[in-house]
């Protein structure tokens, strides 16, 4: 168990690596050469040029301005410069509500701190309880909660605490909710136009063996919504198709690569392996290999192209379908279409950058069975993950270590080296077993079959938070209780092991304290630095890069990894408010980290980050809600440790907290929620009537024509007509009346089976 000794080792160290990454930082952005790994985000926009082009060449790679060193922090001021309505604009609503989540970790706690520092650690620190008992402790802990005696009257502190925690947050988190609602409805309303406005996303289209599903849906929707359907775009099963494009691609790369190399040096010729990873196989000329490969996929691709352009089968029912005004699109994404509610489903369309394309091809009925699969392989992903994390408590008990591996006893008794262990490396350790996590939950959304990048983000980041509970909070703080009083409870009968918890648990506070300076100190730092960009970069500029777009791609600023970053934050309000009112000495550990980020992040997202779509900050629902579930577990746990401490007269008072917050949670839901799962039809129809007395002769037709063809239909060589439009040449035409080729009932041998249910034979005319 981690002394106060060894926290100030681990904040030193902590401390320490966090100002090298920022003096290495301040160093390395202002290196010409690492220009674009710093602001990428500027060369995309072409609004930054090289700082050097001219002058000694020297000059071009390093920085020889002795002032600009001087002015090496002025980094932080300048991030925190930027309004938000310009950064709005700049970065996206998504990227700056992003930021509000840190800034509302500081509004929670900073009164919160403050408080109880001045009520609790008095309180607790004012007794002697801890001494007199058998359990395993430190210094910190006589900070807690456990060094106050059973049944004493001192719990009315924390019992008031609790109630001021509760009330000051649910007092932040409503007026937060008021803000971003508001911000979201501003932003809708002065956003200029995109195609997502007008486009609704229609999935399990009713079939007929008499129709495509083309023909199907123009027909459904022109009788269904005649005044307002304009176009639609039917989906295709193309995935086969774009990985023989993305294949193609690499292939390129591998050429141009040895093109390059060949002008460099071309007194021989480069070579390569056919076998695996070049590594196997024969040796053949590189550049010749890398030709008639792309030949090869080429020829592959131009009949996969028509095999997916020309067969009934390559065409899933589901289509995009646009509408000639907001306010058409609004009424059929938010109504229900048919009697029949299982067929016919609409809901708005992703915003076209924000399509996963491979998952709109799996067949709608099969996403039930997908997600019970996935449901049951995170349950066991979570259960097996215990023993990683039962490891990662062992490393913070010596006893552990030493009964484990004898032969280090010598070594783990040195101070320096005992410090380390107990006050570093279990909360490194628990970071790199936490690093592979949110890709294979990435990989377990996409399984479920979800059609857009950021649902696919707020699916993964629901069930990384799921975990981070069960597994590090809760099972950090089971398991660590039992490995250090495990000698505790041999000794002592099962009626006194709840106590034990329950006096052991605050305890826990400094293994938490120690995760959060790694990850939240050091780890937040190291965000800034971008090492891994910055040697990418460096390498591909060097082997790779020839013209301006390979370097525009070789910079890659990437994105807010949403998924990863928002559950992250969700553990540090999780802890800090679990622990304010049970172990408060860790609140200055979470307010540092809320600080830091936030000007970390700002920094990113104003120089770095290019955001790859916009969800109008549909996440943060989510984030009120997972803050809302971490101050119900503090009030249960608070509940569940008083009762430990025969002060069962507290039960009936804290009782009504968690009642309380959950009403609480249900007003803001039935209150705000709505601004963020429906568009109001009066904003739509008031952008629509603005638009047309501005811009009469706009033509949405043109404007929305290849808005979601699937990004292997665009671009390139097959950038045309051909690949634009659904199957028959004349759908673009304007339709009086609706076009069939399915006879009337009275005509036809045998009735399709899929007739009827929907209204369409009794309301369309007879072809002529």
């Amino acid at each position: 168990m981690a002394t106060i000794n060894d926290i100030g080792f681990s904040a030193t160290f902590n401390v320490l690596t966090a100002i090298a990454f920022l003096l290495a930082f301040a160093f390395l952005r202002l290196q010409p050469i690492n220009d674009r790994v710093y602001f990428p985000k500027w060369y995309l926009r072409g609004m930054r040029d090289n700082p050097i082009t001219s002058g000694a060449a020297v000059q071009k790679f390093v920085n020889l301005d002795a002032r600009s060193y001087l002015k090496f922090l002025n980094w932080m001021p300048a991030a925190l410069k930027m309004p938000q309505d310009e950064l709005i604009n700049h970065a996206g609503l998504d990227s700056v509500v992003y930021l509000r989540i840190y800034l509302t970790g500081l509004k929670i706690f900073v009164p919160i701190t403050v408080l109880a520092f001045i009520v609790l650690v008095p309180v607790n620190w004012t007794n002697d309880t801890l001494e007199g008992m058998t359990v395993v402790h430190s210094n910190i802990d006589k900070l807690s909660i456990s060094n106050i005696p059973t049944g004493s009257k001192r719990f009315i502190a924390h019992l008031a605490m609790a109630y001021a925690i509760t009330f000051w947050t649910c007092y932040v988190l409503r007026r937060e909710y008021q803000i971003i609602a508001n911000m979201r409805l501003r932003f809708l309303a002065s956003e200029k136009r995109r195609p997502d406005q007008f486009t609704v996303l229609v999935r399990n289209i009713q079939q007929d063996p008499d129709e495509s599903i083309s023909e199907l849906v123009e027909h459904f929707f022109l009788v269904n919504h005649p005044d307002h359907y304009l176009r639609h775009q039917v989906v295709y099963n193309a995935n086969k198709l774009a990985d023989l494009v993305e294949k193609k691609k690499k292939m390129q790369n591998w050429l141009d690569y040895y093109r390059l190399k060949y002008e460099r040096n071309p007194s021989e010729r480069p070579t390569t392996k056919t076998g695996f990873l070049g590594c196997f196989g024969s040796n053949v000329d590189a550049i010749d290999y890398y030709k008639s490969e792309i030949e090869k996929i080429a020829k592959e691709e131009a009949e996969e192209r028509k095999k997916v352009m020309k067969d009934p089968n390559s065409v899933v029912p589901a289509a995009f379908v646009s509408f000639r005004s907001r306010w058409g699109a609004a009424v059929c994404a938010q109504t229900q279409q048919t009697s029949n509610p299982t067929v016919w489903l609409t809901e708005w369309a992703p915003e076209p950058r924000d399509v996963y394309w491979n998952n709109l091809s799996i067949p709608f009925v099969s996403l039930t069975v997908r997600r019970l699969i996935i449901a049951v392989a995170f349950f066991f992903l979570n259960f097996f993950y215990v023993i990683p994390i039962a490891f990662v408590q062992s490393l913070a008990n010596l006893e552990g270590i030493e009964k484990a591996l004898p032969f280090l006893k010598p070594l783990v008794e040195l101070k320096m080296i005992k410090s380390f262990i107990q006050g570093f490396l279990p909360g490194i350790a628990l970071k790199i077993f936490l690093i592979v996590l949110p890709t294979i939950l990435m990989f377990m959304s996409k399984f479920e079959g979800l059609i857009s990048q950021s649902s696919l983000e707020r699916r993964s980041a629901s069930k990384y938070y799921i975990f981070l509970f069960f597994n590090v909070f809760l099972g950090s703080v089971v398991t660590g209780s039992a490995l250090e009083q495990l000698k505790t409870y041999l000794h002592k009968s099962a009626n006194e092991i709840p106590k034990i918890v329950g006096v052991s648990i605050p305890m826990k506070a400094t293994f938490f304290i120690t995760y959060v300076m790694v990850d939240g100190w050091a780890g937040v730092a190291g965000e800034i630095l971008r090492v891994k960009a910055l040697v990418f970069y460096h390498l591909k500029n060097f082997f790779l890069v020839k013209t301006e777009k390979d370097r525009e791609e070789a910079m890659d600023p990437g994105s807010i990894c949403f998924d990863s970053c928002e559950p992250r934050i969700q553990l540090y309000f999780l802890l800090g408010l679990v622990y304010a009112a049970v172990t408060p000495f860790i609140l200055p550990f979470i307010l540092v980290f809320f600080g830091f980020a936030y000007v970390v992040y700002r920094h990113q997202i104003i120089n770095v980050y290019n955001q790859q779509y916009e969800s109008a900050a549909q996440f943060w629902p989510s984030v009120h809600g997972r803050i809302i579930t971490a101050l119900i577990v503090s009030q249960l746990v608070l509940l569940g440790l008083l009762s430990t401490k025969d002060f069962e007269e507290s039960t009936p008072v804290l009782l009504v907290l968690p009642v309380l917050t959950f009403w609480f949670h249900k007003y803001c839901k039935n209150r705000y929620e709505p601004a963020f799962v429906r568009n109001p039809l009066q904003e739509a129809m008031r952008k629509d009537t603005l638009e047309r007395a501005r811009e009469p002769n706009f033509d949405l037709r043109t404007y929305l024509a290849n808005s979601y063809l699937h990004p292997v239909f665009k671009g390139g060589d097959h950038d045309d007509d051909r690949y634009s439009v659904a199957d028959d040449d004349g759908w673009m035409e304007e339709e009086v009346i609706v076009p069939t080729k399915r006879h009337s009932r009275r005509t036809t041998p045998a009735q399709s089976k899929y007739g009827g249910s929907d209204g369409l034979q009794s309301s369309v005319p007879e072809k002529s």
